[in-house]
């Protein structure tokens, strides 16, 4: 009886020594979960962006030419500034006469490309706030390497001292990497000069043969202007007038004295 106490006793032992083992086990081994990291900006192409979107093939070869892509694509997917570029359509180099780009030296041509971009994402809200600390600096650098913003009710313009503009259309908005299309090429005033393009001068207004008047005095056959015709002189319907009346007044007065003969 006494062993069985024993043997019980010790069982329920033994069983409370595991359970606490176990549960400490449990405490101890459990791993904390961490939460899930937010995922991060997603990776933007940019040469398949302006590839697709468009057209943008004469400035993306510009781009691709001079290696600015690969600073446009390390600024947009490796800093948290983000990017924000204006692309000109191809029809804006088609219409661009005067200052020719195939002028420039390579590092000008570069300096071009990086002028179209600022080292900072800006959405189409932004633009407002950036009209008011006008001018903003671009990837190129320096005051001459600068673009003015105007925010006109939502439409915003550009001016770069030789080129003034507006943004047409917005192709990409999302954070980090923004692009919008513009309708002409940007041009620098650090390459360019300080001198605005002449504006193209008027034409000519068209010169028309005027007729002369009624009143203004007629030309004889020698080129020359004939006099006016004297207050005295009289044409012939002038004088079979004056004669008429002379007639007229002799008859009345033959008439009034017959009458008066007549009562007498």
């Amino acid at each position: 009886m006494g062993y069985t106490r024993v043997l019980i006793v010790s069982s329920l032992l033994l069983v409370f020594q595991l359970s606490t083992v176990v549960a400490k086990g449990k405490a101890i081994g459990s791993p904390i979960m961490a939460p899930a990291p937010a995922p991060g900006p997603e990776y933007t192409n940019l040469t398949d962006l302006l590839s697709v979107a468009g057209p943008f093939h004469t400035f993306l070869n510009y781009l691709v030419s001079t290696k600015v892509i690969e600073t446009f694509q390390a600024q947009a997917n490796n800093t948290e500034e983000g990017i924000t570029l204006f692309v000109p359509k191809d029809s804006a180099f088609t219409s661009l006469k005067k200052p020719s780009l195939s002028n420039l030296t390579s590092e000008q041509l570069k300096s071009l490309c990086l002028f179209h971009a600022l080292p900072h994402y800006y959405s189409l809200a932004d633009f407002k706030n950036l009209s008011d600390v006008s001018p903003i600096n671009t990837f190129a650098g320096g005051n001459l390497y600068s673009l003015n913003f105007t925010d006109d009710s939502g439409t915003v313009h550009l001016n770069s001292g030789w080129s003034r503009t507006k943004v047409s259309s917005a192709v990409r908005t999302t954070y980090p990497v923004a692009v919008y299309q513009v309708d002409k090429v940007l041009l620098p005033e650090a390459i360019f000069g300080t001198d605005l393009p002449p504006m193209p001068a008027p034409a000519p207004a068209p010169v028309t043969d005027i007729a002369p008047t009624a009143d203004s005095p007629a030309a004889d056959q020698t080129g020359k202007a004939r006099a006016p015709a004297s207050p005295d002189s009289s044409s012939p319907s002038a004088s079979h007038k004056m004669m008429s009346w002379g007639v007229l007044k002799h008859l009345v007065l033959a008439i009034g004295g017959g009458f008066l003969m007549f009562f007498l």
